[in-house]
């Protein structure tokens, strides 16, 4: 059982609650994304996962061990990657994996098969020989990535592993994470959006301390769309006049003007609103043609990730006041 599983856990510190009576469950071999505002008690979850801080009321376990009372246990079951690398800067890349792999417990006969294995994984075969503190930022963290599954743990608990990165080692990072799908099961707290979509299988939002839902990306997006959707046009004409004939469309819920004179090019950029149900995409593109009127750009426009965590994150804070 390589699952992770989160019940009523709560943290205070003095007269402020970390986090408040969080659960979830993350199945064996299941990627799933922590999103939350700065603040709202991603990395206060991580570390009571990682064994690194007590959790003041609940129970948290890794393959089945209590992080608390069986905190050995769960740390030779799992990796943690914590927002700043704990790497030794003046020790090499494959001198540093030894000394990991030793301290946790690997035994002296699989070492050095294990730390192979990590490197490979992580690509840092060209870098065996150098100093850490010779590296860049994106090849430090993938040393950081395999010293977290150099005991090839069972769970794997990343927090923000691309920050700071430049976008052509996030997508490597990226990829590397999702080659360990599968055989792990993985935590992975982020600030980058795009990220959680292309990476996880669930993503779990948290704000002020509880979890305030978990589904997966597609499914979330889909429950803000609600039961529409819409199309916005880049357009140059008689406006006035085609909009009645827009809303005259099955599956044409409505229409407006979002910006008059867009880009100071005598266009208008208009929000076509239609059921969820309809494709009327193709009629809308005919009756805009028949009309006269000059279709610059169309394209249909469905609620993102960011919506979907703006919306939530907004309303919980407001409702909180």
């Amino acid at each position: 059982m390589n699952s992770i599983e989160v019940q009523h856990l709560s943290k205070v510190y003095g007269s402020t609650t970390a986090i408040e009576d969080v659960d979830f469950t993350v199945e064996a071999g299941e990627i799933i994304g922590f999103l939350g505002p700065n603040g709202a008690g991603k990395t206060t979850t991580m570390r009571i996962l990682a064994g690194y801080l007590p959790a003041t009321t609940g129970t948290a376990k890794i393959a089945g061990y209590d992080v608390h009372h069986q905190s050995m246990e769960v740390r030779r079951r799992m990796g943690y990657l914590p927002e700043n690398p704990p790497l030794y800067p003046e020790m090499t890349v494959e001198g540093f994996l030894h000394f990991v792999a030793k301290i946790k417990g690997v035994a002296a006969s699989d070492r050095k098969k294990k730390v192979a294995s990590a490197i490979e994984r992580c690509q840092l075969e060209d870098k065996t020989k150098i100093a850490i503190n010779k590296l860049s930022k994106g090849y430090r963290q993938r040393v950081g990535i395999a010293q977290a599954i150099v005991h090839e743990p069972s769970v794997i608990i990343l927090d923000e592993p691309t920050v700071g990165l430049d976008p052509r080692q996030i997508i490597e990072v990226r990829n590397l994470i999702k080659s360990l799908a599968g055989e792990h099961t993985i935590i992975l707290s982020t600030h980058i959006l795009p990220e959680v979509s292309m990476t996880c299988d669930r993503i779990m939002i948290i704000n002020h301390g509880k979890i305030i839902t978990t589904n997966s990306p597609s499914e979330l997006e889909k429950t803000l769309a609600g039961n529409n959707y819409s199309y916005q046009l880049e357009l140059a004409g008689n406006i006035a006049d085609l909009l009645p004939k827009l809303e005259e469309i099955p599956g044409v819920i409505g229409s407006k003007i979002i910006t008059e004179n867009l880009n100071d090019k005598n266009r208008d950029l208009v929000e076509i609103i239609c059921d969820i149900n309809s494709e009327p995409g193709k009629d809308i593109a005919a009756i805009v043609v028949i009309g006269g009127v000059s279709l610059y750009e169309m394209r249909r426009i469905r609620p993102s990730l960011e919506d979907v965590f703006l919306e939530l994150t907004t309303e919980e804070t407001i409702n909180n006041e």
